[in-house]
């Protein structure tokens, strides 16, 4: 794997810093959720970000799902404290069953 850049380096830590704070507030706050997962391609950074919020179950995730424009904001407020914008909200964050090597 290419060694990051120095820029490569800090929309990673980025956005690993507000993940982060994101999946702290979720598993409080949302029943079966286990973890928060991104992917990105650096050189379309911010555009290609998605953050997924993996669930246990099918139960849990169909209980999350009127919940997930709030999370979405979240997301959204939370990149814009950290001076990025996400154009479209709706694209960046999911809530879904699969695991990152899905």
């Amino acid at each position: 794997m290419k060694k990051l850049s120095k820029v490569q380096e800090k929309q990673q830590a980025l956005v690993l810093a507000v993940a982060d704070k994101l999946e702290a507030q979720a598993r409080e706050e949302i029943p079966g959720m286990l973890q928060c997962w991104f992917d990105m391609e650096f050189h379309l950074f911010p555009s290609s970000l998605l953050l997924c919020f993996q669930f246990e179950n099918e139960q849990a995730l169909e209980a999350a799902k009127p919940d997930l424009l709030k999370w979405q904001k979240r997301l959204s407020a939370a990149m814009v404290k950290k001076g990025v914008i996400l154009k479209d909200m709706r694209k960046h964050l999911v809530f879904t069953m699969n695991g990152p090597e899905d």
